[in-house]
C-alpha cells in the first residue's frame, strides 16, 4: 500500500508550469530577436541591395555583392585570416592542453588560485592589454630596453607592427578561452584512468599521449571553435597591433562600412557568408564531440 500510495503521489505531482517556463524566458527571447534574429536578418537583406553613391544601400535587388566574394583580394585575404587563426588556434591549444590538464591535476586551493589567474585577463578590455603590448613591443619599449640592457642587441629590434605582433595578441587575447573549455574535460575525468595507465607500465608521456589526449577530444574541440571563430573575424587588434599592414577578413568587412570603400552590400555579404562558415563549423564541431563521446562510452 505504502509503495502504491507513493507512486500515486509520484504521479500527482505537477510538472513544470508551462506558462511561468514562458513568461521567464520572455525577455531572453526578446533579447534574442532584438541583437540576434533582426540585426541579421537585416545583413541578409542588405547582401542583396544595391550600393549607394556616397555608402548606404539604395532600393532595388542585386547579387553584384555576392559575386565580388570571387574576386582575388578576397580570396588572399580569407586565406591570410584562416592562416593566422589556425596558427593562434594551434599555439593556443599547445598551450592550453598542458595548463589545463595541470589546473585539473592541482590541490583543490592552488586550482582555485590557478583558476582565478585564467580568468583575471577578463577583467580588462583586450584593447587595453593590446595597447600594453604595444609599450612592451616598440622600438623603446620595456622588451627592446631590456635586450640592449643586457647587451644581446646593438639596435632596437621591430617588433611591433609586424604579423608576429599580431600572432602574439590573438594567443594572448584567446588563451583563456581555450584553457577554459579543456579544464573543464579534465576535471571531469575519471583519475582511475590514469592509474591504471601507470599500472599497465605506461610512462607519463605515454599515458597523456595515449590516454588523457583522446579523452580531451571534446574540450579540445570546443577550445578550437572558440578561439578560430572569434580570431577569424577580429579585426581591432589586427590595426592596434598590426598598424594597418595585416589586414584579415574582419578588416575588410568593417572597412566596407566605416572606412573608405563604402560598399554595404558587399560588407553584409562578407558577414552573412562568415556567418554561414562559422554555422557549418559549429555544426561539424557537434557532430566530432558526439562521436568522441559514443567512442568513449
Amino acid at each position: 500500500m505504502s509503495g502504491a500510495g507513493a507512486a500515486s503521489r509520484g504521479s500527482r505531482e505537477p510538472g513544470p508550469p508551462g506558462r511561468v517556463a514562458r513568461l521567464l524566458l520572455a525577455p531572453l527571447v526578446a533579447w534574442a530577436i532584438a541583437f540576434a534574429v533582426l540585426p541579421t536578418a537585416m545583413l541578409v537583406a542588405c547582401s542583396f541591395g544595391r550600393r549607394g553613391t556616397l555608402g548606404g544601400v539604395e532600393p532595388g535587388f542585386s547579387l553584384a555583392a555576392w559575386g565580388r566574394l570571387l574576386d582575388p583580394t578576397v580570396r588572399v585575404v580569407l586565406g591570410r585570416s584562416v592562416a593566422w587563426a589556425g596558427l593562434a588556434t594551434i599555439a593556443c591549444l599547445v598551450l592550453a592542453v598542458p595548463a589545463a590538464w595541470t589546473i585539473a591535476r592541482s590541490a583543490p586551493r592552488r586550482r582555485a588560485w590557478l583558476l582565478a589567474a585564467v580568468v583575471v585577463p577578463f577583467w580588462t578590455s583586450f584593447l587595453v592589454r593590446a595597447y600594453a603590448w604595444v609599450t612592451i613591443l616598440k622600438g623603446e619599449g620595456l622588451l627592446n630596453g631590456a635586450l640592449l640592457a643586457a647587451g644581446l642587441v646593438s639596435a632596437p629590434i621591430e617588433m611591433l607592427y609586424t604579423p608576429g605582433a599580431v600572432l602574439l595578441g590573438l594567443v594572448h587575447t584567446f588563451l583563456p578561452f581555450a584553457i577554459l573549455p579543456v579544464y573543464a574535460t579534465a576535471e571531469a575525468l575519471d583519475p582511475a584512468l590514469v592509474e591504471a595507465a601507470s599500472d599497465l607500465g605506461a610512462g607519463p608521456v605515454r599515458t597523456f599521449r595515449e590516454v588523457v589526449l583522446p579523452l580531451l577530444g571534446p574540450g579540445i574541440a570546443a577550445a578550437a571553435l572558440l578561439v578560430f571563430v572569434p580570431a577569424l573575424g577580429l579585426y581591432a587588434l589586427n590595426d592596434v597591433l598590426g598598424g594597418g599592414r595585416v589586414d584579415m577578413i574582419g578588416n575588410l568587412v568593417a572597412d566596407q562600412f566605416t572606412g573608405a570603400a563604402r560598399d554595404w552590400p558587399f560588407g553584409a555579404a562578407l558577414s552573412v557568408a562568415l556567418l554561414l562558415a562559422f554555422a557549418v563549423a559549429w555544426r561539424l564541431a557537434g557532430r566530432g564531440g558526439s562521436l568522441a563521446a559514443s567512442l568513449e562510452r
